[in-house]
């Protein structure tokens, strides 16, 4: 790919006309060294392993989303919701999504499999970053370090071209 055209798909998605198509939310649990992950089993990304999420509903909150999608992924009711980051991603094909992301320190309820996602618990220094995006990498640490962040991806298909990090 040219350098003129990775610039200019740079200037889109961090420059300030740069708007996502759909808009969704990731919430991770993390408590006493373990961090709660799927296996996503359909949408974007299925196969790959990521934290609950999807898209924001008309009339919600990101915040709210990030609960409800718990809920619907795993069963489980996240509690002491706080945010963590926002990630925005632009993909060669036009999709484009902006992501927030919540971490929470505890939840409620039975956690269990559902047709969109197997959840497990993982070590926090044991993070199988070669089963996840490529973007996670980069900001997975800052969220595990109750740092805040804002990152900018862009992808082709599934390989990322280019990121820029930045704490918030």
């Amino acid at each position: 790919m040219s350098l003129a055209r990775v610039s200019e798909m740079t200037e889109r998605v961090d420059g300030p006309g740069w708007t996502p198509q759909e808009r969704g939310v990731l919430c991770f649990i993390v408590k006493e060294g373990k961090i709660l992950l799927i296996q996503k089993k359909r949408g974007l990304g299925a196969g790959k392993v990521n934290g609950p999420g999807g898209r924001i509903e008309k009339g919600e909150t990101a915040e709210q989303a990030a609960v409800r999608e718990t809920q619907e992924e795993v069963g489980i009711t996240p509690k002491g919701v706080g945010w963590a980051g926002e990630l925005s991603f632009q993909f060669r094909d036009g999709y484009s999504l902006h992501c927030t992301v919540y971490r929470a320190d505890g939840w409620e309820g039975e956690l269990m499999e559902t047709d969109e996602a197997k959840p497990f618990w993982m070590g926090t220094d044991q993070i199988p970053y070669e089963r996840m995006w490529a973007d996670d990498a980069h900001w997975m640490p800052r969220l595990l370090a109750g740092e805040k962040f804002r990152g900018w991806f862009e992808f082709a298909a599934d390989r990322m071209e280019w990121f820029r990090m930045e704490q918030a």
